[in-house]
């Protein structure tokens, strides 16, 4: 089963963590992994807990708690791309009550969710947890940095049949709180030196304290590559955005302040190749499913070591390699993790705008409660909009609408094409997405 679904992930062969991790889970009741940020954890006990439980069974056998909804849906993705037979289902504040229900009557074989939904469910008696014998606590230190102490308490507390314990973190946990249950902790730890050396680190300097200037010639110099900014707030992050689009730069913002919806379509746009460039606070900087970032840039150092480490973590993912900038003034201080700045980074300031992203993100006003899948969506692209197999990019489907890649150069002869066609018998709006 882990070879098949290593083959459907395209992935060669796993890393020594998840190797030692999934043996240790096998073998063991509580096991605890310690590994830095894009070490591949979220892999390291959904293989196993996947093989684990058993497809035939029409209960709910393993939950998976998380600290946000967009771990929750990586999780999710992750698991799709395996191509398991065994069912999953995600549930997090701000999706729809209706929609997780439907999910339940399914009879999904794991769970994966936030502390709060999770616990509601259980008080409301949404679903049969008395099935559930594996509990994975993913992003567990965040999770308790976030408060959710009390909610992932009543949960384990109302599991009465756990046979099979498993803690995953970023950072070092001496102890684990005591509601969790687990004794004879086996532990998997990789240091997060292990993952540094694949990561370059480079200062730019500013001339000035405002750093949009430099920021913008940054990029330019950098390209169409897939790259994050790190702001420290959300108004600093709408600054950069917003004057970056007054230099004609496409670009994303992500933060807190955002409408879950929002969020998603940002993430959505910049994964499947129609953005390049998303600026963010360190909301971006753990559990978020964006594969192959190639640089990071610091716009604001962050005040720990610690994050500073989880925002560099979202590139060198892996086995990949990475570059990080951080950008300095006159006046900025060095933080005392950062004894001494990072080799300076020389470039021409006079270099042209980047080039528009080969993709264009679609917006199509049908969704899963329109009974619409992946399939339906590419079916009439391709059809009705005279695709070919290598115009259309990623399609993802949500519980509204869809969305799909699709090569710039085709993009307003489809929409021509699809203006008054249908969609399973409906007709459908077909636009650019905004």
């Amino acid at each position: 089963m882990i070879e098949q679904s290593l083959k459907n992930l395209n992935i060669t062969q796993l890393n020594e963590m998840q190797k030692q991790a999934i043996d240790t889970i096998y073998t063991n009741r509580n096991t605890l992994i310690h590994a830095p940020t894009g070490s591949g954890k979220t892999l390291a006990y959904l293989l196993p807990t996947t093989k684990i439980v058993a497809a035939e069974k029409s209960v709910v056998q393993a939950v998976i708690i998380v600290p946000s909804r967009e771990l929750a849906v990586q999780i999710k993705d992750v698991h799709k791309a395996m191509r398991s037979s065994v069912k999953i289902s995600c549930c997090y504040g701000g999706q729809s009550l209706e929609v997780e229900k439907a999910g339940f009557k399914n009879n999904p074989a794991i769970l994966v969710g936030t502390p709060g939904r999770i616990a509601s469910h259980i008080r409301e008696s949404r679903f049969d947890f008395s099935g559930i014998s594996t509990l994975v606590l993913d992003e567990f230190d965040k999770s308790l940095e976030f408060g959710f102490l009390e909610d992932m308490s009543f949960i384990v507390g109302n599991l009465k049949k756990l046979k099979k314990r498993v803690c995953i973190s970023a950072t070092q946990m001496e102890e684990i709180p005591e509601f969790v249950g687990m004794r004879d902790v086996c532990r998997v730890e990789f240091s997060d030196e292990q993952i540094q050396p694949r990561i370059t680190l480079k200062s730019v300097f500013s001339p000035t304290a405002d750093k949009l200037d430099i920021t913008f010639k940054l990029i330019k110099y950098i390209g169409n590559q897939s790259t994050l900014i790190f702001c420290n707030h959300r108004e600093a992050v709408e600054r950069v955005v917003d004057f970056l689009k007054s230099q004609s730069i496409d670009v994303l913002m992500y933060h807190g302040g955002m409408e879950q919806d929002e969020r998603e379509k940002a993430l959505l746009k910049f994964r499947n190749g129609s953005y390049h460039l998303l600026v963010t606070t360190d909301l971006a900087s753990r559990g978020l499913n964006i594969p192959e970032i190639q640089f990071i840039i610091h716009y604001h150092l962050p005040t720990t070591e610690k994050t500073f480490i989880h925002r560099n973590g979202r590139t060198a993912r892996m086995n990949a390699t990475g570059t990080t900038y951080v950008i300095f003034s006159d006046d900025s201080k060095l933080p005392s993790y950062m004894p001494k700045a990072p080799e300076r980074e020389e470039f021409s300031l006079d270099l042209p705008l980047p080039d528009k992203m080969d993709w264009v993100t679609l917006e199509i006003d049908r969704g899963k409660r329109d009974k619409i899948s992946k399939g339906d969506v590419v079916g009439f692209l391709s059809q009705k909009g005279r695709l070919t197999r290598d115009d259309l990019g990623i399609v993802e489907v949500m519980h509204k609408e869809s969305f799909a890649a699709v090569k710039r150069v085709k993009v307003q002869s489809l929409l021509r094409l699809v203006a008054n066609e249908t969609l399973k018998r409906r007709r459908v709006s077909v636009r650019v997405s905004e």
